[in-house]
């Protein structure tokens, strides 16, 4: 079981990922390794999310693959069993904290409050998923949660861009952001994957 917190050394983002078909599961994988990036969160939006981690998992061992928008147990065992890395879940309750931990699945889970925040750090968690990081507040409310929680580190999510990552990625308390402009829908559709390389190799170099 890893780390959650190791999922920010393997670069500055996290891509966030919609998959609509299968066969485009692999393939944008393979993209984004050329590009440098290796954490992958494939979001349970889809009715085929599941089986695009399972066949990423499958064919790239060397990504490390995860399921994201994790609501329930269910669908924490769910994305064990496709083969996930880890979960990252937009929001935090502490049943979904018992059950990633009782099956040995790394959580990120989503924190926009204080009080969230206060929650999941007592359930032992202290890497947290801050979303939807522009509008719940953004760099000034990572600024503000940095005076209470100073061993807290977080990983922004929502409403992030390659122009404003930077700034995010700067705060002491952001050790990654998670970014959706990596994977763009038209590109994904367009299947043009050299695209999509460019992108990941264009937010590797965020913090070169």
């Amino acid at each position: 079981m890893i780390n959650p917190l190791s999922l920010a050394s393997h670069g500055p983002v996290i891509p966030v990922i919609v998959l609509q078909r299968l066969e485009d599961a692999v393939p944008l994988a393979e993209a984004l390794l050329a590009g440098g990036v290796k954490v992958l969160e494939v979001t349970l939006r889809t009715p085929v999310a599941l089986r695009c981690i399972e066949a990423i998992a499958r064919a790239l061992p060397e990504a490390l693959v995860g399921a994201g928008t994790v609501r329930s147990v269910a669908d924490a065992q769910a994305a064990l069993d496709a083969g996930s890395r880890f979960a990252v879940s937009p929001g935090y309750t502490a049943e979904i904290g018992v059950a990633c931990r009782r099956i040995g699945l790394p959580l990120l889970p989503g924190v926009a409050t204080a009080s969230e925040v206060m929650a999941a750090s007592a359930d032992g968690l202290g890497f947290l998923k801050f979303f939807p990081a522009v509008q719940a507040g953004g760099l000034a409310m990572l600024k503000a949660l940095g005076g209470p929680f100073p061993d807290i580190d977080f990983c922004p999510t929502g409403g992030i861009s390659l122009a404003s990552a930077p700034q995010f990625l700067a705060l002491p308390n952001v050790r990654v952001c998670g970014g959706s402009w990596l994977t763009p829908a038209d590109a994904v559709a367009a299947r043009d994957w050299a695209r999509i390389t460019r992108l990941a190799r264009e937010a590797g170099a965020l913090r070169a």
